[in-house]
């Protein structure tokens, strides 16, 4: 191979391996492009020693395009240490390639003729640089939103957790001064205090499931561990090993928060829960099944939570959320796409 050759497959690898291997080997971005960046200028260097050369140009052209879109992805993702030096070294070795295939006049020509392709490497950094700066505004955007969100439902879990905890309250006090002489309207006001707590206890499990990152599909197994302690009904869970986005896996546990949460209130005489999370054409489905009665469907926060919520949210990703009653209990089946 010509020694004229190496730099240019080396900057084309390097391009290829680090646009097919996607965030992963971002990490390295940096030293890949120093690499090529340093054996171009070591071509440059030996080119300038013995002398010109014909006939290459079309290489050498090549080469600065691929040190030149390296510099650019540089300056889109990697660290601002690491990324200056190895992309102040590809720009020079972009620049100076004409430098292989002409003798310049001057040094004045020379510099010229550096500083022409060296506005094309300002540009593509310049580019990176902007869509670096999106991508922190959105992360900033999102990360305000979150915190504006766990503000408003704090403010939530304080109105409806109160309202339901002062109501509790007042039923067991009247319960206390009607207890003596009438023990129906006692039992029928602990009856009241235990539907006032389901109440409280959904809305404190939605809070706290928004106000804390969701652990997605892997937490699912601690989800039914401890839903199967805290009452009588068994939780099965089987999940099939399929690679699932963050955002997806978060929905889907959520999902299922709300049909366990669901259960609890409306179906309390459930004995068993099959929760099961499968990829089926392209897409994650979500399915919670109970041999209990009553209608998740109704599980509906006041804060505009519960099914309905999730329901817009799936919807809006671009799949389903269905729930209805089947025999011999309540089935809800997500579908949710794995891909966008």
């Amino acid at each position: 191979m010509e020694f004229s050759v190496v730099p240019l497959v080396a900057a084309v690898a390097a391009l290829a391996w680090v646009v097919l291997g996607g965030a992963r080997r971002r990490a390295r971005l940096p030293v890949v492009t120093g690499v090529a960046a340093g054996l171009s200028l070591a071509v440059t260097c030996s080119y300038l020693i013995s002398g010109p050369r014909r006939g290459e140009d079309l290489l050498g052209l090549a080469e600065s395009l691929a040190l030149i879109a390296l510099v650019g992805l540089t300056a889109r993702w990697s660290p601002v240490r690491q990324a200056v030096p190895s992309g102040v070294v590809a720009g020079i070795a972009a620049s100076a390639w004409l430098l292989r295939y002409m003798v310049p006049a001057s040094p004045l020509e020379a510099l010229g003729m550096c500083a022409f392709w060296g506005l094309g490497v300002c540009g593509v950094a310049g580019v990176g640089l902007y869509l670096r700066s999106l991508d922190t505004l959105r992360v900033r955007a999102v990360e305000d939103e979150r915190a504006r969100q766990r503000l408003r439902l704090a403010r939530d879990l304080h109105d409806f957790v109160a309202h339901d905890v002062s109501e509790m309250v007042a039923q067991a006090q009247a319960g206390q001064v009607v207890g003596v002489v009438e023990p129906a309207q006692a039992l029928a006001a602990l009856q009241r205090v235990e539907q006032a707590g389901l109440r409280a206890m959904a809305t404190l499990d939605r809070t706290v499931l928004e106000l804390h990152d969701s652990p997605g599909l892997a937490g699912l197994a601690d989800l039914a561990a401890r839903f199967t302690s805290a009452g009588p009904a068994r939780v099965e869970v089987t999940v099939e090993d399929v690679e699932v986005p963050e955002e997806v896996a978060g929905l889907g546990y959520r999902i299922v928060v709300e049909a366990l949460t669901n259960v609890r209130r409306h179906a309390p005489e459930a004995t068993t829960v099959d929760v099961a999370v499968r990829a089926e054409d392209g897409t994650l489905v979500v399915s919670v099944a109970n041999d209990g009665a009553g209608g998740a469907e109704r599980g509906e926060g006041r804060g505009g939570f519960g099914l309905p919520a999730l329901r817009e949210q799936a919807e809006a990703m671009g799949g389903t959320l269905r729930a209805a009653a089947v025999p011999g209990g309540w089935s809800l089946v997500a579908r949710l796409p794995l891909r966008r």
